[in-house]
């Protein structure tokens, strides 16, 4: 029998530990470096404590419980939070002038490690090319919310934050954005197929195709909800995951939209996204454009609280009326003074109904209002 002398093996096991840290270095090294090309629209993750209420509130339902059975908070055109109007100015060579304040594209005001911590668990996200056309990045209509960073990056910031927090299931609201005046052609669609089909994207993703399933199947990846349709790659479509919710079949600024989105199982999706108060006359003034919205969302969500159980609802707390000077923010919040916003009116609205089933809740500047979050979960 060969002998190997204790000094010679312990001298081979620390080259491997060296080795091994090595690699991890390097493994965190690229990492950082990635999150930091997506701290535009990551921003930075300052983590949360398991004693927040809002930390990790999915580790309390067990892993049978369904998706549609749940209260999911959710933000709308979440990748706006960044979007100043003086990121609007520095980055006129690429929109042009002829664009509207940035206060009109502005939805939110946390960063998404901000949000995610703070209990969201659905993002609605707007996709196109990056000036150049190379790369692909997020916008609102004519606004380009950070020109370099990519799609790519801030999945990485998702799979990097579920790592840490593998009780919780994210959902991903993804829609092509028409209104940037860039192309869209083969090598985007190639693109963003190549992106959710990849290796990496079969490990972080839910691989059902035409199901939202068990939390405990969604817990620590992410849920596709694909609201665009591949227009020059037909090919593609051989391999889904998530659900799809197709333009042609998502109405237009419409409090009630239905979508079967697995006609096998006849499961449908039940929307409400009134965005736009396009029957108020301008200078109707806030009070009423916010009356309107609340009465649409609220009625959605008495639907889901009534009908339907197996079924997914999906109510957008947001809107705007750019005719009338309408602001998301004012939607959402109100004047500040003596009229209040449609989160100021539904959070008693929801606190009354603890208890019931509400669905996915998509909200502007939700955490403005404290005690929303919680009451969208039921916390």
């Amino acid at each position: 029998m060969l002998l190997i002398p204790l000094s010679l093996l312990a001298l081979a096991r620390a080259s491997l530990a060296a080795s091994s840290t090595a690699q991890q270095l390097l493994v965190n090294d690229a990492l950082a470096a990635i999150l930091a090309d997506g701290a535009p629209i990551l921003g930075f993750d300052g983590g949360c404590s398991q004693s927040e209420k809002t930390c990790d509130w999915m580790r309390n339902y067990p892993d049978s419980t369904k998706l549609v059975h749940m209260n999911l908070p959710g933000t709308h055109d979440s990748a706006t939070w960044n979007y100043t109007q003086e990121t609007q100015d520095s980055l006129f060579r690429f929109t042009g002038t002829d664009i509207p304040p940035a206060s009109t594209f502005q939805c939110q005001n946390k960063s998404f490690f901000d949000m995610l911590n703070l209990g969201i668990r659905v993002f609605d996200l707007r996709f196109a090319y990056n000036p150049g056309n190379d790369t692909l990045g997020f916008h609102h209509s004519q606004a380009l919310l950070a020109p370099d960073t990519t799609v790519e990056d801030v999945w990485f910031g998702f799979y990097s934050w579920l790592d840490q927090h593998p009780t919780e299931a994210v959902l991903i609201s993804l829609n092509y954005e028409s209104g940037t005046g860039t192309p869209r052609d083969l090598k985007l669609e190639e693109h963003i197929y190549d992106i959710m089909t990849s290796s990496l994207a079969s490990r972080y993703w839910v691989q059902t195709n035409g199901s939202l399933g068990t939390l405990g199947e969604a817990r620590g990846k992410l849920t596709f909800l694909q609201r665009y349709d591949y227009e020059f790659l037909p090919a593609s479509e051989s391999k889904r995951i998530g659900i799809q919710l197709p333009p042609e079949a998502w109405t237009d600024n419409s409090p009630i939209i239905e979508i079967v989105y697995n006609t096998s199982t006849d499961q449908i999706a039940y929307i409400e996204d009134y965005y736009e108060m396009d029957g108020l006359p301008i200078g109707a003034g806030a009070a009423e454009n916010i009356q309107w919205k609340y009465n649409a969302t609220v009625a959605h969500l008495e639907n889901a609280t009534l009908y339907n159980p197996d079924q997914l609802y999906i109510s957008f707390a947001s809107a705007e009326h750019d005719e009338d000077v309408e602001t998301p923010i004012v939607i959402a919040l109100g004047n500040g003074t003596d009229t209040p916003g449609v989160n100021q009116k539904l959070l008693p609205w929801l606190q009354e109904r603890k208890g019931k089933r509400f669905g996915i809740i998509m909200l502007d500047f939700f955490d403005s209002m404290p005690g929303l979050v919680e009451a969208v979960i039921g916390l």
